[in-house]
C-alpha cells in the first residue's frame, strides 16, 4: 500500500482527497495535517511515502514544507496541490525537489495517478500544466546569463539521442507518449529517462524539464 500524507487546511478537501485515494485500492491517507509544520511532522512520523501539500497553509506554508521536507522526511516524496495551474511559486517548489503538482480540481483518476506516479520514483504533470509552468519562467535576464550557461553545459554531457529523449520530456510527454514519437518502446524510453536524469544530476523529470528550459531547448507556449 502507498502511504500517502494529505496536508491541507480545508478539511472538506482533505476528506475528499482521502475517499478519491482510498477507492484507489493501493493507497492509504495515513495522516492528515492543517499546517505545514504538521505536515513535516506527520511524514516523518508515519513514514508517508507521498505527500500531498497544498501551497496555502498556515504556520507553514507548503513551499516552505516542500523545501524542509527533503531534509526532515528524505524517502518522502512531495506533490504540490494548487488551484492554480500557472502560479509562479510553484516553480520553487519544483526545483527544490517536489515530484510535480496536481490542480485540485482535477479529475479523482488524475490524482490517483500523479500519487502512484510519484511512489514510483516520478513526477507528474499533465502535458498542458507542464507548458504553464515553464512558460511561467522568465525570459533571459543579464542575472540569469550564468545559470543558463550553466544548463547549456550539463546539457552537453547528453548523447543526440538522450537530448531528444529530454525535449519530448519538457513538452511534458509521458514515456509512452515519447516512445510514440521516437518509435520506441516505454521501457527503452523509461531507461533513457533515467539516464538524462544520472547525467543531470536532476531529482525527477520536472527538475530536468527546467533545466531543458532553462538552457533554451524547450520553448515556452506562443
Amino acid at each position: 500500500m502507498i502511504r500517502v500524507l494529505v496536508a491541507d487546511d480545508e478539511p472538506l478537501i482533505t476528506a475528499g482527497i482521502r475517499t478519491v485515494l482510498e477507492s484507489a485500492g493501493d493507497m492509504v491517507v495515513v495522516a492528515e495535517a492543517a499546517d505545514g509544520r504538521a505536515a513535516l511532522d506527520g511524514a516523518a512520523g508515519h513514514r508517508a511515502d507521498v505527500a500531498l501539500v497544498d501551497i496555502d497553509m498556515p504556520v507553514l506554508d507548503g513551499l516552505a514544507t516542500v523545501e524542509e521536507l527533503r531534509h526532515r522526511s528524505p524517502h518522502t516524496r512531495a506533490v504540490v496541490l494548487t488551484a492554480y495551474g500557472t502560479e509562479p511559486n510553484v516553480l520553487r517548489a519544483l526545483r527544490a525537489g517536489a515530484a510535480g503538482f496536481v490542480l485540485k480540481n482535477c479529475a479523482p483518476d488524475e490524482l490517483i495517478r500523479a500519487v502512484r506516479a510519484a511512489h514510483a520514483g516520478d513526477a507528474y504533470l499533465s502535458p498542458q500544466v507542464t507548458r504553464h509552468v515553464l512558460g511561467a519562467l522568465p525570459g533571459p535576464a543579464p542575472e540569469e546569463t550564468a545559470r543558463r550557461a550553466r544548463a547549456a553545459h550539463h546539457l552537453t554531457r547528453l548523447t543526440p539521442r538522450e537530448t531528444q529523449v529530454l525535449h519530448l520530456l519538457a513538452e511534458g510527454l509521458s514515456n509512452a507518449g515519447i516512445g510514440g514519437r521516437l518509435h520506441m518502446s516505454e521501457t527503452t524510453i523509461k531507461t533513457y529517462v533515467s539516464r538524462v536524469l544520472t547525467k543531470l544530476g536532476c531529482a525527477n523529470r520536472v527538475q530536468a524539464a527546467l533545466l531543458a528550459r532553462d538552457a533554451g531547448i524547450a520553448d515556452p507556449p506562443h
